[in-house]
């Protein structure tokens, strides 16, 4: 086969030129110390590449979420600490309010002492972080959690969602801890209530007080079951419990009903997961002959304080009506129908209503409806009370209804009522006396459960900043991993790069002389 000249030039410079890129391309990563600058010089490992960036911008991501969730987490323990002093200063105010010595001034001192810590502990509850958002309001953020009633009373305005930052591929940790389950969930030991039901007036001769609740499950299981019970006292140092059939229970109160009157700390008595105080005081004219003539015949009635209601007006309500009242009138039909996280009231007319469970969607179906009867709606063994100027309400209004079981109590309630009971004189008023200690004895309990909660939720805290610690460590190392990869595909083999070098620029001096040898040839040169 004869080739000509023009295609000989040609070939041999396509060859030169690819050789002198190789050259060149080898060059440059030989200055350079990079491998794969583009997708060309190598697809597999470019497309590997970027897998890994996508990777070490996401690990990034996850350790900035890190910083974020240390930062809040540091700033929410920093308030929790000072929440637990200003909760450990009310509970030695309420020991000392309690001492016996002091009068109604020492008491009315201490509760402005009281009032005080309230007012700091409001403020705490609703702290807001670097960013400006409150810290308890879950993902409400932008709403104040905590506000105070019009009856003194506290409510909770966050909701309930904990706000989730994702530190892994398959891992998430809380942001934030809610008032909810913070500041709402603590025990409240003082959910049974004492009345006096005889003498019709209290001659201070016996005192029992509210009564605190020690052991839950059997005050939900067996106290609540057979109350109202009622206490009545046979002799100065023997009593009677019957249930609300008219069983007698005493064996199951502890001493068998039998009690020491001349006990200066009083008596405790346990009566089905609850814990009684008994005080005899005797009067000046008391001798020990007529001592069970004069206690003899007092009785009081012990039950679980009722669950109560709060109905708010939603926004867009077109009338006046509110809900003025709300009563439990059938308790079968409350235990069996009404809807335990609380419900949605509304109106399809003036006079009709539908009972909902809270929240009410587009797909929520009536769990009870009714008319309204002489301003009565009743729904799931409820009643409400319209009221309002005038009580008569318009088709689409809504009431939120929320419902307290009593089984916790807000931490600010419990002060708010040591407050308020330590500014009401008790100088000769034995029924105030009764209230005051019962109040304290409450309260004390109270603030102790909502320590133990503050200190659940700092203990949250530590435990995620232990996993925090570890997720740190695993990104490092993966992060390592990742650096370590990426250079190993696109770095260059110094060592490799330079061999390779010199072996492609002797090929090319080589090609050169060839084709300088090869193009000096003719026939001419054989005559």
């Amino acid at each position: 086969m004869r080739i000509s000249t023009a295609q000989y030039y040609a070939t041999t410079a396509a060859n030169y030129s690819r050789n002198l890129n190789n050259v060149v391309k080898t060059a440059e990563q030989a200055s350079s110390g990079i491998k794969v600058a583009t997708a060309a010089d190598d697809p597999v490992g470019a497309a590997r590449l970027l897998q890994l960036e996508q990777q070490k911008a996401m690990l990034g991501q996850y350790t900035g979420n890190i910083q974020a969730l240390g930062t809040a987490q540091a700033q929410e323990e920093s308030v929790l600490d000072s929440i637990n002093t200003v909760l450990q200063k009310v509970s030695e105010l309420a020991v000392r309010a309690g001492g016996a010595s002091l009068n109604d001034d020492d008491r009315k001192s201490i509760g402005a002492e009281v009032a005080q810590a309230e007012e700091q502990l409001l403020s705490l509850m609703n702290s807001k972080d670097a960013n400006g958002k409150y810290i308890f309001a879950g993902a409400s953020n932008s709403t104040q959690p905590f506000i105070r009633n019009s009856d003194g009373t506290y409510s909770y305005q966050g909701d309930q969602t904990q706000l989730q930052l994702k530190i892994g591929d398959s891992m998430s940790l809380g942001l934030n801890d809610t008032g909810w389950d913070v500041f709402q969930q603590a025990i409240n030991a003082a959910r049974s209530s004492t009345t006096m039901t005889a003498p019709a007036v209290d001659d201070g001769r016996v005192s029992v007080s509210q009564g605190l609740v020690s052991s839950g499950p059997a005050f939900d299981a067996s106290f609540r079951n057979g109350q109202p019970y009622t206490m009545s006292f046979t002799s100065s140092t023997q009593f009677v419990i019957t249930d609300s059939l008219g069983n007698d229970v005493t064996a199951e109160a502890s001493g068998g009903g039998k009690f020491d009157p001349d006990n200066k700390d009083g008596s405790d008595i346990s009566f089905r997961g609850v814990t009684f105080a008994l005080d005899i005081t005797y009067q000046a004219t008391d001798t020990p002959a007529n001592a069970d003539a004069v206690i003899a015949g007092h009785s009081f009635k012990l039950e679980a304080k009722p669950d109560s209601f709060v109905g708010t007006r939603a926004a867009s309500n077109t009338s006046t009506a509110l809900i003025s009242q709300a009563t439990v009138t059938n308790a079968a039909d409350y235990k069996s129908f009404f809807p335990e996280g609380g419900a949605v009231l509304k109106f399809t007319s003036p006079t009709t209503f539908e009972l909902y469970t809270r929240p009410l969607t587009s797909s929520s179906t009536p769990v009870s409806s009714g008319t309204v009867a002489a301003g009565v709606a009743t729904a799931a063994g409820v009643s409400f009370t319209l009221g309002g100027t005038p009580p008569v309400p318009a088709a689409g209004d809504q009431f939120d209804i929320s419902v307290n079981t009593h089984q916790t109590q807000n931490v600010l309630d419990t002060i708010s009522q040591l407050r308020q009971a330590l500014e009401v004189p008790t100088a000769g008023n034995p029924g105030a006396a009764r209230n005051l200690q019962g109040v304290i004895a409450s309260s004390i309990a109270n603030l102790s459960n909502a320590k133990n909660q503050v200190d659940l939720a700092r203990g949250a805290i530590g435990a995620r900043g232990n996993v925090m610690d570890m997720q740190r460590d695993a990104i490092q190392s993966t992060d390592l991993i990742n650096t370590t990869t990426q250079s190993s595909i696109r770095e260059a083999d110094p060592a490799e790069v330079l061999t390779r070098l010199t072996l492609q620029q002797t090929m090319l001096n080589a090609a050169q002389l060839a084709f300088a040898k090869v193009s000096q040839l003719s026939l001419f040169n054989k005559l």
